[in-house]
């Protein structure tokens, strides 16, 4: 006898929809479709999709962000992302400035034991490259982090040399790992933000003037060239609009190992979302900003040929009513980032509601492929026998407005208040167990899991 069956549903993967009905097993799936075994218990899901788990691979939970830390901890950021869909995700485990990488993984893992809803593994950002930490590099796939964050950007502070990059690319082909990229022009942001300040422009409008589509450009042509340059393969996050990503589809033409993504919010937001009245758009500084219209079209139009490989959140939290307060008179001193870790699944889902994209798209960029880029596959982003049983129950036809009060974040706002859309999380299953009932969090913070991930093939 078995522990679970999932019932009548029809099930959505990357490769097609079917129905069938699920076993499950010492929290795997053991059986698709055939004679339904004897289960201990059996739970319905008549009239809905069976999906699997959503995999984020960009969050920034519990993280520094300027003088203060996120809103969201482990806990309440992982029992958002349950309630939204998502079962496992990556987070960016962070060294602290003059610290060992060791050291910022044991931080981390400080953070997450005792609190973490979902299954959960670690990128390593770096914001403080040296001689020493290039050779520290060399030791975290054998931890299971097979994935290292620099920064373009970010003059004074966390922002890397062209120099920093080749080493870190050079060492992550030696041992089996990717370099990431947050991929803006540093210098060229830096002046811009000075001239407006000097000028007396302060309000958020001005944190999209300072960092224009070009800068975001122009880093991503040099980051692929130099992953061309090692022989190394490179991912660039969060790309927003349509002249990186065509330095992106450029590189894969001549033969480059790039990967790419974008996030939710640049698929429906746009810089105007920041030049609203009083400090409102306030809420909507991240980085790189929101761009247009032109950009989201280009952006969806990508993810339907099949040219980014994901779609993350990067959520990274902080409280209009008081964190965000900090940059009202200079929008440098603004707290980047934007909450979306609940939101993430749905929002993508809409895309195929208005035909952009198809439910196997849907599953591929929301869950399957992640799972694949990152090292999580087969166990991530699927149904498939021998996977983990990470399922989403989904109710397809289900309509509703997103409210703030709705959500299950820690912080005071979502980006996309007020919008109509179609779908709801009705049920979560986390290695077969029941996380989320009804769409409200009913496990224990806790119960995920560290994901080791396994070396890249070279």
């Amino acid at each position: 006898m078995i522990d679970l069956i999932v019932v009548n549903g029809t099930i959505a993967t990357n490769a097609g929809t079917f129905k069938a009905d699920i076993g499950i097993d010492n929290g795997r799936i053991v059986q698709i479709g055939g004679t339904p075994p004897a289960a201990r218990r059996t739970l319905s899901a008549a009239g809905l999709l069976v999906l699997p788990g959503g995999v984020d691979v960009h969050t920034h939970l519990d993280a520094p962000s300027l003088d203060m830390m996120t809103a969201d901890d482990f806990r309440s950021g992982t029992i958002a992302a349950a309630c939204g869909g998502t079962t496992s995700l990556i987070d960016f485990c962070q060294q602290t400035p003059g610290g060992t990488l060791a050291d910022g993984i044991a931080n981390w893992n400080g953070k997450a034991e005792g609190k973490a809803a979902i299954d959960y593994g670690y990128h390593m950002l770096i914001p403080d490259f040296s001689d020493r930490i290039a050779a520290e590099l060399e030791t975290l796939p054998e931890k299971g982090i097979t994935s290292f964050k620099l920064f373009m950007s970010g003059k004074g502070g966390a922002m890397v040399d062209d120099q920093a990059l080749v080493t870190a690319m050079e060492m992550a082909k030696r041992c089996g790992a990717m370099v990431m990229v947050h991929a803006e022009n540093g210098d060229a942001i830096d002046h811009l933000q000075r001239k407006y300040l000097r000028e007396g422009k302060t309000a958020p409008k001005y944190h999209a003037e300072s960092r224009p589509a070009r800068a975001e450009a122009e880093a991503t042509a040099r980051a692929i060239a130099l992953a061309e340059m090692t022989g190394a393969p490179l991912y660039v996050v969060h790309v927003t609009c349509a002249e990186a990503l065509e330095e992106v589809v450029r590189g894969k033409l001549r033969g480059a190992q790039v990967l790419a993504e974008t996030c939710t919010q640049y698929l429906f937001l746009t810089k105007d979302s920041l030049d609203q009245p009083g400090f409102e758009g306030a809420k909507y500084v991240f980085s790189p900003p929101a761009r247009t219209a032109k950009d989201k079209s280009a952006l969806w139009l990508a993810l339907r040929h099949n040219i980014l490989e994901t779609v993350s959140s990067d959520h990274s939290s902080t409280r209009f009513h008081d964190q965000k307060q900090g940059g009202r008179d200079d929008f440098t001193k603004i707290p980047n980032g934007l909450p979306g870790i609940e939101e993430r699944f749905v929002m993508l889902y809409q895309g195929v509601v208005e035909g952009r994209i198809t439910i196997e798209q849907f599953v591929d960029l929301a869950c399957s492929r992640p799972a694949r880029t990152f090292g999580l596959a087969p166990r991530k982003g699927t149904i498939a026998v021998g996977s983990d049983a990470d399922i989403v129950l989904f109710d397809a036809d289900a309509e509703r407005i997103i409210r703030n009060r709705d959500l299950h974040h820690a912080v005071d706002y979502s980006a996309y208040e007020g919008m109509k859309v179609r779908g709801r999380v009705v049920s979560v299953l986390l290695r077969g167990e029941v996380i989320v009932d009804n769409g409200e969090f009913c496990g224990e913070p806790g119960y995920g899991r560290f994901l080791p991930r396994a070396r890249l093939e070279a």
